[in-house]
This record gives C-alpha cells, structure tokens and sequence, in this order.
C-alpha cells in the first residue's frame, strides 16, 4: 500500500544536502517528498502544516556567518510569511503541537539548537540551552565515527538500533550546555539520543578521533521529551546502501546501509500515528 506520508526536506542559502535527505526518505518507504526552499515558505507558497515529518538537511546555512546556523536561526525567529504576517517559526510551532516529525542533521542540529527546538525543556521550543561551537580539533572533520544509541533516550528514530557507523563533515559540532544542571537535565530525561564511542571498545569516550569534536558528554545527537525532534551531527542519509561505506570491499554488510534505519523510522511512526 502506497505511505500517505508527506515529507518535506528544505533547501536555500548554502543547503547542499537536501536531494541525498530527500532520496533517503523516499527509500525508507516515502512517496509523496518535496523539496522546498525557505523561501517558498516564506511567500507561503507551502507551508510545514501540510506535511507530517520535517527534514532539515546538512550544509552551509548563509556561509555559516555569525556561527553555523545563527542566520538561519534568526530567518526562523523573525522573517513573517506574506499575507498572513506569521512568524514562520509560529508556523513551525503548529507543526510540532500538530505531532510533526522533525530531523535536523548536521547544519540542520545546528538550526534546532539555535532556535531552540532543541532540547525542548518543558515544551519550551524557543528557549536557547546548548550549542554547537567550534570542533576541539580547530578544524573540518570529515571522517566516519561509531555512535551507540542510548538505552534511555525517549527518541522514535533510534528505535531498534544500538551502534551505528555514519560519517561527519563538519567544523562545529562540538555541543556544549549553559551548565551542569542542563547536563543533568539531559541525561535524567531520556533527550541524549546518540553518543560517539570507541568502535573496539563500544564505551562512550571524549578521545579523538572517535569523538570528532570533543562534545560533552560524548552527545552525538539530541531529541526533545517527545521523542519526535532530533538532531544529529552524523549524517544519516549519507549511508543509504552498503557501498556507501569506506570499507565496503572489506567489510560483511548489509545491502541497506545503517543510516536509512532512522528515516524508516520516523515514516512508520507517522504512518502509525500522522495520517
């Protein structure tokens, strides 16, 4: 049977990840998937309350002027759709409340923390308590990493897995917290999704290379209470079938890479409970 899901992946002002994102969800069982850019949302030409699950892909968001995102962030906070004077982050909003699914890799995690989706304290999606600055390295990273999932974590698109190698390509993903109490917060409600281990070992670990950016406690990705918010610095969408993989040749893996377990998730969980 045909998925009524509908998937928008957004695109503009440096996005270059937005067809890699749209054809991982459409391989995860999506049909019906556009790719729209922000400022067709902005004209409300579209809107995200005609879709069930949100992508918000990898690249440079406007040059990664200010930090990475932090335009793309403000763009969020105060541009106002045409006709309908509406923050396009008001817009968002209903979206969330409406029970949308929304993805943030890479760039797109950066957009969630600094608008502040994420982590989401108490409902609260505007209110600003992590970042994402500067890897510890003092440079791009662009290497593949192992991540364990987190027993605790409350999120729907890690259902199922435990570890999972994916690559990074980026300069700021190290995530830091306002302070011990949103550390705590962090790990006490279940909202640390992902975190970089040692691939022998399997322990979580601040040691470089594993963990490419040096985050606190090792978080790979976040999601919020819901579960149905996560962003992630690995790219899932960039290991959609087994080739992907650097050691393809050398390696017993399955014909579908690892990263296409999360967009299976996240449309499942809406044809379940969206449509």
């Amino acid at each position: 049977m045909a998925s009524k899901v509908r998937v928008i992946v957004t695109t503009g002002y440096g996005t270059n990840c937005e067809v890699e994102m749209a054809n991982a969800c459409r391989l995860a069982g999506a049909e019906h998937v556009d790719i729209v850019h922000l400022s067709d949302l902005v004209d409300g030409k579209v809107k995200f309350t005609d879709y069930h699950f949100l992508n918000l892909p990898g690249g440079f968001l406007d040059g990664d002027n200010l930090g990475a995102a932090q335009a793309g962030a403000h763009r969020l906070r105060y541009a106002r759709v045409k006709e309908t004077n509406q923050r396009l982050l008001d817009q968002l909003l209903e979206f969330v409340s409406a029970g949308g699914l929304v993805l943030g890799v890479c760039n797109g995690f950066q957009l969630m923390v600094k608008t502040g989706l994420l982590p989401g304290f108490d409902g609260n999606y505007e209110r600003r308590a992590v970042s994402l600055i500067y890897n510890d390295s003092g440079r791009f990273e662009d290497r593949w990493v192992t991540c364990r999932v987190s027993p605790a974590s409350t999120c729907i698109f890690t259902r199922g897995i435990d570890k999972v190698e994916l690559p990074v390509r980026h300069g700021e993903g190290k995530l830091v917290t306002m302070d011990g109490k949103v550390r705590g917060r962090l790990e006490a409600e279940g909202l640390v999704a992902m975190q970089y281990v040692h691939p022998e070992t399997g322990e979580v670990t601040d040691e470089y290379p594993y963990n490419p950016n040096g985050s606190e406690l090792a978080i790979a990705g976040l999601c919020d209470p819901t579960g149905r918010l996560m962003g992630l610095m690995p790219h899932p969408e960039a290991f959609h079938h087994r080739t992907n993989h650097p050691r393809w040749t050398r390696k017993e893996l399955p014909e579908e890479g690892a990263g296409l377990a999360l967009f299976r998730n996240a449309i499942e969980f809406a044809e379940r409970n969206l449509v």
